[in-house]
């Protein structure tokens, strides 16, 4: 495909040792040429591919040096690409780099648009969609368990297994395709809706193997939006200290001291929890306060887990008996906190409260009880453990989508085989598997939405 010559910063801006500015199309190396003088006085065009080179940028008209560089060269079709790449290592200031940049551009490059370079590597071939869309979860990953299931979908471990089940229906719908057109060769096995029940039998049993990872896999990619709630008072920001182990959130005896919704990441047991600590949910004439309870409210609707705190050393409340309403039919886990104090609540009534749900004690002032409740957070979602790394985890949205579609398309395929119904007209439904498949991986997918993909994508990947 023939592309206009792209720039891009490809580094975080800011100060830093080394800024790169890359530069990707036909007159990459051309464009770099006019700008860089090598110290032994070569041009880029006369060097070897894959390497790097020591030098100067400089004003083509007037040779006033810009900066001092390193150069790479990386020739097609062996590049992120597979277009001719230059990439110029420069100081990392923002003054710098963007003066870098400003140079490129000025000498023939446009501008790169977010993720141009990774939808050209998949334009070009070098990867499919299910690849490129990896490479952001890899930028994104909280966690070293969430970076490997980026890696793994990245090094095409998901495409490997969506075109194996898409090869295994075009042999039934090539088998099928035989036997409708050529009904007198006698060594071609006519296709009976027994033998098309066990291809749809197989093909179901796969798509749902790799829907069972998608809640696991999901959680790893998005996080666990964890929301903290209690009484005002009862160590809610003391618990998101304790878990982030840094002090975040102001920590007084005053009841509402936190006006607004906190949130930080944080790494349990490989789980990313997207901790929001929210103000006390209670009835307050104070304006500010009564803002942020109200966004309280709002974050509890929208958690995927929710951690009751309640305070150890005064009796359960009217208040608290509310919030264990406000949760109710969500994933929660109780603290009981304060421990280190003179216990006055009553915990067979709290244990009534949570019913199935897990109730763990801590003292957050002593740090006890952490380790419990990290452990319990990774029973509640992973059992525990999460699954060794010969696992295909789907943790795209997207991905997810369209596998449950597939799923569905195989149900009328089957459907259709019970009622009898011709297999020329069954094939329908499993040809739609086998397109909705393809969008997966990029085969059978619109323009508009590869467009709206890579929008998403940071500048300069």
């Amino acid at each position: 495909m023939d592309f206009d010559t792209i720039a891009a910063i490809s580094t975080p801006l800011g100060e830093g040792g080394i800024a790169i500015v890359r530069i990707s199309g036909d007159q990459a190396i051309g464009i770099a040429d006019k700008i860089f003088r090598s110290a032994n006085g070569k041009q880029l065009e006369e060097m070897d591919s894959h390497t790097i080179h020591y030098g100067r940028l400089i004003q083509p008209r007037t040779e006033e040096m810009i900066e001092e560089v390193m150069v790479t060269v990386m020739r097609a079709p062996r590049t992120y690409t597979k277009e001719d790449v230059v990439e110029i290592n420069c100081h990392g200031g923002m003054v710098s780099v963007n003066r870098v940049l400003q140079l490129v551009l000025n000498n023939g490059a446009k501008l790169a648009e977010p993720g141009e370079f990774t939808k050209r590597a998949f334009l070009n071939g070098r990867i499919d969609l299910s690849q490129a869309e990896a490479v952001m979860d890899l930028i994104r990953a909280k966690t070293d368990k969430a970076m490997n299931v980026a890696l793994n979908q990245m090094e095409g471990r998901l495409s490997k297994l969506i075109k194996s089940l898409r090869q295994d229906i075009l042999e039934t719908l090539a088998h099928v395709e035989v036997n409708i057109d050529y009904p007198e060769y006698d060594d071609v096995e006519e296709m009976s809706h027994r033998m098309l029940r066990e291809k749809a039998d197989h093909i179901e049993k796969e798509i749902k193997k790799l829907l069972k990872t998608a809640e696991q896999g999901k959680i790893l990619r998005d996080g666990l939006s964890t929301v903290i709630i209690g009484r005002p008072n009862v160590g809610k920001s003391s618990l998101l200290n304790s878990l982030v182990q840094e002090n975040k959130a102001i920590v007084t005896d005053i009841p509402g001291t936190t006006r607004d919704v906190i949130e930080e990441y944080v790494n349990v047991r490989g789980v990313p929890l997207r901790l929001i600590d929210t103000a006390g949910i209670r009835e307050t004439e104070d304006i500010v306060e009564r803002i942020g309870v109200e966004r309280s409210r709002k974050v509890l609707k929208e958690a995927d887990l929710i951690l009751l705190v309640l305070n150890s050393a005064e009796p359960l409340t009217a208040e608290d008996q509310q919030l264990f309403q406000a949760v109710e039919g969500m994933d929660v886990i109780v603290i009981v906190n304060k421990t280190d104090l003179p216990g006055k609540i009553n915990i067979g009534q709290v244990r009534d409260l949570a019913g199935k749900h897990q109730v763990i004690s801590t003292s957050l002032l002593k740090e006890e009880g952490i380790d419990d409740l990290e452990q319990a957070i990774s029973d509640l979602f992973f059992q525990g453990e999460l699954e060794s790394g010969d696992i295909t985890y789907v943790s795209n949205s997207r991905h997810i989508a369209l596998l449950h579609q597939a799923l569905q398309a195989m149900e009328d395929v089957k459907q259709g085989i019970e009622a009898g119904t011709p297999i020329d007209i069954v094939q329908i439904d499993m040809t739609r598997t086998w397109e909705i498949l393809g969008e997966i991986i990029g085969d059978t997918v619109q323009d508009s939405l590869i467009d709206q993909l890579f929008s998403q994508f940071c500048l300069g990947k």
